[in-house]
């Protein structure tokens, strides 16, 4: 008898210490995953400051109204003008350029792929898409100006560097982006909603507009907001395919520039660290944050302001 107290009494030491060195463990790693997710909070505040703190120095030698009202930019010219409107022109035509070719495609693949195509077909074909985004972004814009181009400029007067081969080749870039997360949407829609609209008599097509996808435009529009904020963002296809030739125009067969392409111009090192060209840098980033910052607000807003909840 006594033998087996001493065996439970050794055996719940144990169970105590077990249990106590996992909590050690666990405790550890939650200050560590506590500290990843600090550094990352602190290295995101920390850009912001800098880029801000810049942007102010560069505001005390620039007026707002030269920045916001003026339609020229030749920072770098004897005669200055620093109008930021014409590299925001060049962002949003290139970007509208890639999103009407992203958007029907990535929407068009993820409707096949989850209401049409067999499961053996979509196992291939998805990773096949997907594998578009790792393709690295200077090769998409040495493959718009070396094949794109003069493919185009068979048909079309286009200038050796255009907004039009650039936004193309943005668009499928950017196809796997917004393929993919409206095809986990798509899916997400639960079978029940389709099989009660094969009740009522309409056909498969029918169902996938009038019930699948508004059940899924939470997503979607996630999906193309997503895609949009990359676009804004996107700089090596734009540099090396689009120009630097800052212009306020529509034409998708001139030369333009954005403000990704600009930044780097800039940070090619020609500017002295300190003078207003390089502060130029830090203003033009700033209106980039501020412009991908409301993008990714507003999909946020959109995701939950129509997203679906099923039992």
């Amino acid at each position: 008898m006594q033998a087996t107290n001493q065996d439970n009494f050794h055996h719940s030491r144990e169970s105590l210490e077990k249990k106590a060195s996992e909590d050690i463990q666990e405790k550890i790693v939650a200050a560590i995953l506590f500290c990843c997710a600090l550094i990352s909070i602190v290295t995101t505040f920390g850009i912001v400051f800098i880029i801000f703190q810049v942007t102010f120095e560069f505001f005390q030698e620039v007026s707002f109204a030269d920045f916001f009202l003026d339609t020229k930019w030749t920072p770098l010219f004897a005669e200055r003008h620093f109008g930021v409107w014409p590299l925001i022109n060049g962002t949003l035509l290139t970007t509208a350029i890639a999103m009407s070719v992203a958007i029907p495609l990535g929407l068009c693949s993820a409707i096949y792929l989850s209401e049409y195509a067999p499961p053996k077909v979509a196992a291939i074909l998805r990773p096949a898409v997907e594998l578009l985004a790792g393709i690295p972004t200077v090769v998409y814009g040495y493959f718009a100006l070396l094949f794109v181009t003069p493919l185009l400029r068979n048909f079309l007067p286009l200038e050796i560097f255009n907004a039009l081969s650039a936004g193309l080749m943005m668009g499928v870039m950017i196809t796997p982006t917004v393929g993919s997360i409206s095809l986990d949407a798509i899916k997400a829609v639960p079978r029940s909603l389709r099989e009660g609209a094969y009740a009522l008599g309409i056909t498969k097509l029918e169902s996938i507009f009038k019930v699948v996808l508004p059940a899924a435009l939470s997503g979607i529009s996630a999906s193309i907001i997503l895609g949009i904020s990359r676009a804004v963002g996107e700089t090596m296809t734009v540099v090396i395919a689009a120009g630097q030739q800052p212009k306020i125009t529509v034409n998708l067969m001139e030369s333009v520039e954005t403000l990704t392409a600009y930044m780097a111009q800039i940070s090619g090192g020609d500017s002295p660290r300190g003078s207003l060209n390089f502060k130029t840098l830090y203003a033009v980033g700033a209106v980039l944050f501020i412009l991908t910052l409301s993008l990714n607000i507003i999909s946020y807003w959109i995701s939950n302001r129509f997203k679906e909840k099923y039992d």
